[in-house]
């Protein structure tokens, strides 16, 4: 009998390992393989003038590989940290929150920020970055830089969500548009502090803008949260890496960026589904003086949905209680969740 036993109990055990080792690997579990990369582009494509560049990004793959990759371009003052935030990652990365649902992300530095060609600030616009980013579309959909990806989605905060908003319409060459941060009207009261934080590249100590021409600009120090996080708490670690990692801005970027979003709706060209997101408290673009209406989704829809053909099936969503960079919000996840549940609807997962 107490062989019987020994022998059920061998069985039992060999049945539990076999279960261990066929079991599937929870999703997300493994690490994505990231890799830097150096992109050929050009801010303009005539015969006689290309304006040659390289754009700086960093892809990151889910393990078990995607089909797609979201194209991600920061805004003014902003660089592809803003996308991977450092301080509690799992709190505030967006890239990491989206390779963990199966998508591969490529968060691309402007033209004249991060690691990006630094080229004089007057060749910068909102439709020369514009220009950039499009040729990085192309390689991620030819695989000429190695990996081929089926589908692109192009994401954006602020300024890099209406340089999304030009090739969009433009190019006519993307699969869905994550518009974060950017609206097509203005709070002009709520604008002003944020304004009056820039200062030229010239008067800041950090040793990075020296290698830009002195008409570039960025914030004065200590004001990132002036700036830019008002409306939400003040999480002073998370400010400063905000800080620590800005960067620069040509004023032609600001320029066309807010005449695009206020002035100029090439987002009715957009043929793809389109996000909306907002910050619950962003005081450039809501609230005030002739800001649109960010109380909700459906309050945000009602302002902008005249901004957009039926084409692009608008969906909106709102993150409350914090400002306009709200990828440093302590509840950032939830944007990052309603992100990936669109884009998983958008390829057909």
């Amino acid at each position: 009998m107490r062989l019987f036993w020994r022998r059920i109990g061998a069985a039992t055990a060999a049945c539990l390992g076999l279960s261990t080792l066929i079991a599937p690997i929870p999703a997300g579990a493994a690490e994505p393989a990231c890799r830097d990369l150096s992109i050929p582009v050009s801010l303009l494509d005539l015969p006689v003038l290309s304006l040659d560049q390289t754009m700086y990004g960093r892809l990151c793959t889910p393990a078990g590989g995607s089909n797609t990759v979201q194209v991600l371009i920061p805004g003014g003052t902003y660089n592809s940290s803003y996308w991977d935030i450092a301080h509690t990652p799992e709190t505030r990365s967006y890239r990491k929150a989206q390779n963990k649902a199966g998508f591969a992300t490529l968060a691309l530095d402007r033209i004249g920020s991060g690691r990006s060609s630094k080229p004089l600030s007057v060749l910068l616009t909102a439709f020369t970055q514009a220009n950039a980013v499009n040729h990085v579309v192309k390689a991620m959909k030819s695989g000429s830089l190695g990996p081929r990806f089926g589908k692109v989605i192009l994401g954006g905060h602020s300024l890099g969500s209406a340089i999304s908003v030009i090739v969009a319409a433009k190019h006519q060459n993307v699969d869905g548009v994550l518009i974060a941060g950017q609206l097509h009207r203005l709070n002009l009261t709520g604008i002003i502090p944020t304004l009056t934080t820039l200062t030229p590249v010239l008067l800041d100590p950090k040793p990075a803008f020296r290698l830009l021409d002195p008409t570039f600009l960025t914030t004065a120090a200590g004001q990132r949260y002036t700036a830019f996080h008002r409306g939400g708490p003040l999480v002073e670690a998370a400010v400063a890496e905000d800080e620590a990692n800005k960067d620069g801005l040509a004023a032609g970027e600001a320029v066309d960026g807010i005449l695009l979003g206020t002035i100029l709706p090439l987002s009715k060209l957009i043929k793809v589904p389109v996000l909306l997101a907002m910050g619950g408290n962003d005081q450039v673009f809501c609230g005030g003086l002739l800001g649109s209406d960010c109380s909700s989704a459906e309050a945000l829809k009602q302002f902008e949905a005249p901004n957009f053909s039926p084409a692009a099936q608008l969906r909106t969503f709102v993150l409350p209680n914090y400002g306009h960079s709200f990828n440093y919000a302590p509840n950032a996840s939830e944007f990052f969740q309603a992100t990936a549940r669109w884009a998983q609807e958008l390829v057909g997962r």
